[in-house]
Parts: structure tokens; C-alpha cells; sequence
């Protein structure tokens, strides 16, 4: 298991001082879909409101890829990841998957 690292969308990290840029780190997860939640879906679609299953299913694969990202920086000494981007992409044979990729940069950083 790695430490908590500090994590930011931005280029730099309030109050600290980037010393080393080590690499480019990326996390992707691709989730499947499942049939009874994709028609769950639909009717909830044809009558309105929010589909509460893909969401729990978006947000756990974001997390999962998160977690990637500082795992890997961790292992190459990094105390943070700064220029988080996070992407979604529908994938596989009629759109049946969706790909969460997170993807930052591993530095050291040290309080000012």
C-alpha cells in the first residue's frame, strides 16, 4: 500500500516548492457494462431523473485510477502528482465499456 501524496489538476501545489519532476504517471480502468443496470438506465432515461448505478460504477472507476497514479508515483519516490487530467472514453463492441484514464506527473515537493 503507498502513502498519501499530495494529488492537484494544477502545475505547481499552494505553499510548496517543486524540487525534482520525475515522470508522467497514468492509471486507466475500463469497466464493463452490465445488462440489467443499461436497462435500468433507459427507463430511467425515458422518464427522467439520474442513473444512480452508473454513477456509483463512474466514481468508483475514477478512484481506482487515482489511486493508480499515486501508487505508481509512490514507487518512483514521489511525494505528489501535479496536472492531473482525467479523461472518459466510451470503448469495445457497440460502446459496451468505459475507460476512466487518470494521468499527472510524479514530483518531489517540499513545504515552503
Amino acid at each position: 500500500m503507498y502513502k498519501k501524496l499530495l494529488i492537484s489538476t494544477t502545475p505547481s501545489l499552494e505553499g510548496y516548492r517543486i524540487t525534482e519532476y520525475l515522470n508522467v504517471v497514468t492509471g486507466e480502468v475500463i469497466v464493463g457494462a452490465n445488462l440489467f443496470r443499461d436497462l435500468f438506465a433507459n427507463i430511467r432515461d425515458m422518464v427522467g431523473g439520474r442513473s444512480g448505478s452508473y454513477e456509483n460504477v463512474l466514481e468508483r472507476a475514477r478512484a481506482e485510477a487515482m489511486a493508480e497514479i499515486q501508487e505508481r508515483a509512490a514507487d518512483m519516490g514521489a511525494n505528489a502528482v501535479v496536472g492531473i487530467d482525467l479523461d472518459y472514453e466510451v470503448v469495445g463492441q457497440n460502446g459496451s465499456m468505459l475507460m476512466v484514464s487518470a494521468t499527472g506527473t510524479a514530483v518531489t515537493a517540499e513545504r515552503l
